[in-house]
């Protein structure tokens, strides 16, 4: 099921140093591509809420 979701609270989105910009660490097919570069995903299937501390907490 599709929820809300906003790219940047995304436990998915992370930095590139390669290429210096965020992107999604998701294998997405071209569909879901055209949308995340498009900035038109209003809905994503793989959207998990997370921030710095709760990704912390399952390294410790």
């Amino acid at each position: 099921m599709a929820q809300a979701s906003n790219c940047e609270s995304c436990m998915y989105y992370e930095y590139n140093e390669e290429y210096e910009c965020y992107e999604c660490g998701i294998n997405l097919d071209e569909d879901e591509m055209m949308q995340f570069l498009s900035n038109s995903c209003q809905r994503c299937a793989h959207f998990k809420f997370g921030d710095e501390y709760s990704i912390v907490r399952k390294q410790i």
